[in-house]
């Protein structure tokens, strides 16, 4: 399979709301890109944190607005904006935002854990930008979808 030419602008994208406290917009899915990876920006308030995970795929994060905190590699990083971070896929990793939002560029490659956040999210409808936040939900996807193994609780 091949991947097509794509131009997506943002007001184009799918909107949902990730279960651990975000509002994601899907700039590129798996199928727009051969299953090479997804793109998204991930809008998050202040004291979002993650447990400690990991991924089959590399997480690359980019800070566009805000700091977070990541803990990577048994250390805790800084992350502010402009600033990146590789979490390997297998490299247990979290992050905290620690500014008053947030907002960040996820990449995975390859595209393999888009199942895991189908089944951890729910589309947002027009003017939402918030819903529950929900664990139990966020683990449901994992176990039937892969793409997320939890490692521990959050290290912060």
């Amino acid at each position: 399979m091949t991947a097509h030419p794509l131009v997506r602008n943002v007001e184009d994208a799918e909107r949902r709301w990730f279960y651990g406290g975000a509002e994601q917009t899907w700039l590129a899915k798996a199928g727009d890109t051969a299953g090479s990876f997804l793109l998204a920006t991930t809008v998050m308030v202040k004291d979002k944190v993650t447990p400690l995970h990991t991924h089959p795929a590399d997480e690359s994060m980019v800070v566009m607005e805000g700091e977070l905190l990541v803990h990577l590699d048994g250390g805790q990083h800084p992350l502010r904006a402009g600033g990146f971070s590789l979490a390997p896929a297998g490299v247990p990793h979290a992050f905290k935002v620690v500014s008053e939002s947030a907002t960040v560029l996820f990449l995975h490659t390859p595209g393999t854990c888009e199942a895991f956040y189908l089944g951890a999210s729910t589309p947002l409808a027009p003017g939402e930008t918030t819903g529950p936040v929900d664990m139990s939900r966020i683990m449901e996807s994992g176990r039937l979808n892969g793409g997320f193994e939890l490692v521990g609780p959050p290290p912060f």
